[in-house]
């Protein structure tokens, strides 16, 4: 199957990255402006305006360059110091946000060096405040280290709480594709299974009357010739869906193709009863390619290893869910045909219990063998 192509991040999450973005950048200008006037700075614009105008400006590109924005925000910070500015909110606080986004890449120890050197550089800023009040300047480097470290633990955690998401992401897209191959494995087993029982049966009839019944013959290979061009159709779509993925062309069987299926059977030599109750049209796509699935797969079984004459398709299109049932009245259980139908009927069970339905087949009380399937529509229970 086709490599999936890259992973696009969707538009909605591109707004609200840009949204969360822009919220911080302007929560930091206000904070920071709002801690400098509630601590006495009587003149805003000649330095926590400019300097929270500068860092919220970076904080909207820290996505895509995160380290550059770390490293010029622990500049802004430091100039905003060296020229004569006191910063109420510390040193760390101010790139914060920075802080937290450069510890979910791989560069962390590089953001944790950067900020150990600004934590260096606080503390001797700081230090006259170490003869006056010792207390006072142990409380600041301390918090200024807590919040460093609790900014550096939280991006790491975050970043990897990402990649567990992409990793089960990842994980739920190969579950899919298998799934889907799965799904494939079973329509090309069936589409093989119904094409070689009807083209046998005919290519032994045109054997037999090659000689005597020239025109029969003729007639018996040009069904076989139709029946294998509809099975290179079938086969074709399913290439399709292996070389483009799940989102391919879906398989072309559905509850249209069962009088085709039936008139196959019937030129193969068996005689079919052929009955249907309720409302075909209100079927979805999904059960009606069980619902196909099942009586091709069981048509082919009978032409192959029942030796049966007469075969019995009755379909009940109900509200809640389809019963399928067919019967005939070769050897049941009792020869090889069990035993060699064995795939087919595991690959039909699988195919309706995967719907939530229930299906049965086994010797039938009168002779011969039955299969039922009971497969559920769209907001139906096979309660």
């Amino acid at each position: 199957m086709a490599a999936s192509p890259p992973r696009r991040e969707a538009v909605p999450a591109r707004h609200l990255a840009r949204i969360t973005d822009l919220a911080l950048a302007v929560l930091t200008l206000v904070f920071f402006v709002a801690v400098a006037l509630a601590t006495g700075v009587h003149n805003p614009w000649s330095g926590p305006i400019p300097l929270g105008l500068f860092l919220g400006a970076l904080l909207l590109v820290r996505r895509r360059w995160p380290m550059t924005v770390l490293l010029l925000s622990i500049g802004g910070v430091i100039v905003y110091h060296l020229t004569g500015h006191w910063s109420p909110a510390g040193w760390i606080w101010p790139a914060a946000v920075a802080y937290f986004t450069a510890a979910t890449t791989p560069h962390v120890r590089w953001a944790a060096a950067a900020g150990l050197a600004q934590l260096v550089h606080s503390a001797i800023d700081f230090r006259l405040v170490l003869d006056l009040n010792p207390s006072r300047y142990l409380v600041h480097v301390a918090g200024e280290g807590l919040l460093l470290a609790i900014l550096i633990v939280a991006g790491r955690s975050y970043a990897a709480a990402s990649r567990r998401r992409e990793q089960l992401r990842e994980a739920d897209d190969r579950a899919r594709v298998a799934e889907e191959r799965l799904r494939v494995s079973h329509e090309v087993h069936d589409v093989i299974a119904h094409t070689l029982a009807v083209v046998g049966v005919q290519l032994n009839v045109a054997a037999d009357t090659l000689e005597e019944d020239p025109a029969a013959a003729a007639a018996a290979l040009s069904l076989a010739k139709d029946v294998r061009n509809r099975a290179m159709a079938d086969l074709r779509s399913l290439i399709a869906i292996l070389r483009d993925g799940p989102e391919g062309t879906a398989p072309q069987a559905d509850l249209a193709s069962l009088d085709t299926l039936v008139a196959d059977a019937r030129a193969a030599g068996l005689e079919v009863t052929f009955e249907e109750h309720g409302d075909r049209a209100a079927v979805t796509a999904i059960p009606a390619i069980a619902v196909h699935r099942v009586v091709q797969e069981s048509l082919a079984n009978t032409l192959k290893h029942a030796e049966a004459s007469e075969v019995t398709v009755t379909i009940g299109y109900g509200p809640r869910s389809i019963v399928v049932e067919i019967t005939d009245d070769g050897r049941g259980a009792s020869g090889a045909g069990a035993g060699t139908a064995g795939h087919g009927l595991a690959g039909m069970r699988e195919r309706v219990s995967a719907l939530g339905g229930a299906f049965t087949a086994g010797p039938a009380p009168g002779g011969g063998f039955a299969v039922r399937a009971e497969i559920p529509v769209a907001g139906g229970s096979t309660a």
